[in-house]
């Protein structure tokens, strides 16, 4: 395998203006890295099956070497001024803007999102790179009131070591720079292992960061087997966290596995959103809000409303608006501008969202729109709409992750809030109503780490993101996300003659 033209013919890589960006070996120690002990894998276009790369599957060797390059690029890289690191986080994120068309080709190819949501992706994961830039020189020591006498008292927060950071397909760009930008900003080093399905993005990112200027081994990328490479960061104590966006199940295991070393854990977990919509609300309003929240990604998206309640008076109007607008998606490959939902990634998602239907119909749904998969392309689930199904249906207890909404009617505040908070996950709701004082008790009475109120865009670098209960632990973005890579350190120092 060459160290940056990948094996294939699909057609659409002719696009790509450089052609650089397209790498298929890891990235260790400021070297492009394959294994001579483990198979190339493929990656694939889900919207047609044809192959985008062969890409190098790295094993425990490369994944020990990884951690090492991490472990010795830690004390220079902390010991940088905040302003050094700053300039190059900044000059990375202009290099990821630059960059777009071809970033988001790249993106649409390996993860099948229409490609303006790729282009949305880009400037939204470039937008963390900046905000932490800026974050970096606020990381401040501060003073303390002491209780002693004749001693000064202070505690600064000094960064973490070494992380690893797992990061999912569904945004393969954006759950890198939002974990690695307040990771590099704090002064720590990461070991970064991208999803199988969508290694590509990560790797281009990884050839614009060491064009930014970022030092051999401060950011490693390695690809290959979840199983063997994520088990093998957990059991290492030379990385002092963990950060990782996936499944709650997943996020068990890997904090079981990172137990014995006592690993700092950031993670961003399942999601099971209510979108609850009030009688007095704006009916378009609250269609467009319901259409967005569902369906795009495909619904693939952890903040995705999975159960939609309508207040009952409004239940007819607003089930028949939400069917036409559904009916209407333009459904096909990203490539395609007029595509507004791509296919699903892989045929284990459109296999649960298969099974999540016939469960509804099984619970006394009705399919108003959709439920079945398009015709000319095996991945793409048509977007559906579901009303009647039973409380117990799967699709009101599991995430989906596809493009299908269900509604369920309500008929009073106190149920409504009863019935959104009956889940094991904790991560987003949305809530639409003009009465303002029930915008806030719903706020309050909601248990979940974000409450989107009338609109469905909460997200970017200054918020804190995560959730409650299996929804996730600690916050990315904000200052919060910066805070969880480092340690606190308490200085008492005698001041007497």
């Amino acid at each position: 395998m060459n160290t940056c033209v990948p094996l294939s013919t699909h057609a659409a890589l002719s696009r790509l203006s450089d052609r650089s960006l397209l790498r298929t070996l890891g990235h260790i120690g400021g070297r492009w890295t394959a294994s001579p002990d483990a198979a190339d894998f493929v990656v694939t276009d889900p919207a047609s099956g044809a192959p985008v790369a062969r890409v190098a599957s790295l094993g425990l060797t490369e994944t020990d070497a990884a951690i090492g390059a991490a472990t010795a690029a830690f004390p220079g890289w902390r010991d940088r001024l905040p302003q050094e690191r700053a300039r190059i986080l900044r000059r990375w994120g202009e290099l990821m803007l630059a960059a777009t068309e071809d970033l988001a080709l790249i993106m649409t190819l390996e993860q099948g999102k229409p490609l303006a949501e790729s282009r949305g992706e880009i400037a939204y994961a470039a937008e963390f790179l900046d905000w932490y830039a800026g974050e970096a020189p606020r990381v401040n020591a501060e003073g303390v009131t002491p209780h002693l006498p004749q001693v000064e008292m202070i505690v600064r927060r000094e960064a973490l070591g070494p992380v690893g950071v797992v990061t999912p397909w569904n945004f393969p760009s954006a759950m890198i720079t939002r974990k690695v930008a307040a990771a590099l900003a704090a002064g720590c080093t990461c070991v970064v292992h991208p999803s199988a399905e969508t290694p590509l993005s990560a790797l281009a990112l990884a050839e614009l960061a060491e064009r930014a200027g970022l030092p051999a081994g401060v950011l490693n990328v390695v690809p290959g087997d979840a199983a063997t490479i994520v088990g093998a960061m957990c059991a290492d104590s030379r990385l002092r966290a963990m950060s990782f966006t996936g499944s709650s199940g997943i996020g068990r295991l890997i904090a079981a596995q990172c137990a014995p070393s006592m690993k700092r854990l950031v993670m961003e977990l399942g999601g099971h959103a209510p979108l609850i919509v009030f009688a007095d609300a704006d009916i378009d309003r609250a269609v467009a809000i319901a259409m967005d929240a569902k369906f795009a990604t495909s619904g693939q998206d952890c903040l995705a409303a999975n159960r939609i309640y309508v207040e009952r008076p409004l239940l007819a109007a607003f089930t028949e608006r939400l069917a036409a607008r559904i009916a209407a998606l333009k459904v096909g490959p990203g490539l395609d501008p007029a595509t507004e939902v791509g296919p699903l990634m892989h045929d284990r998602a459109l296999a649960k969202v298969a099974a999540q239907v016939e469960d509804a119909r099984r619970h006394g749904g009705r399919i108003v729109v959709g439920g079945h998969v398009h015709a000319e392309m095996p991945l793409a689930y048509m977007p559906t709409l579901i009303t009647g199904a039973g409380e117990g249906a799967l699709i009101h207890r599991e995430e989906t992750f596809g493009p299908v909404a269900s509604i369920l009617p309500f008929d009073s505040e106190a149920e409504v809030i009863a019935r959104a908070n009956d889940t094991e996950y904790g991560l987003a709701a949305y809530v639409v109503t003009r009465d303002g004082a029930r915008a806030l008790r719903l706020s309050r009475a909601l248990e979940f780490g974000m409450v989107a109120v009338n609109r469905v865009k909460i997200t970017g670098g200054p918020i804190p993101f995560g959730g409650w209960k299996q929804s996730g632990l600690g916050r990315e973005g904000s200052r919060h996300g910066l805070e969880a890579f480092t340690e606190l350190k308490y200085l008492c120092i005698d001041t007497a003659a």
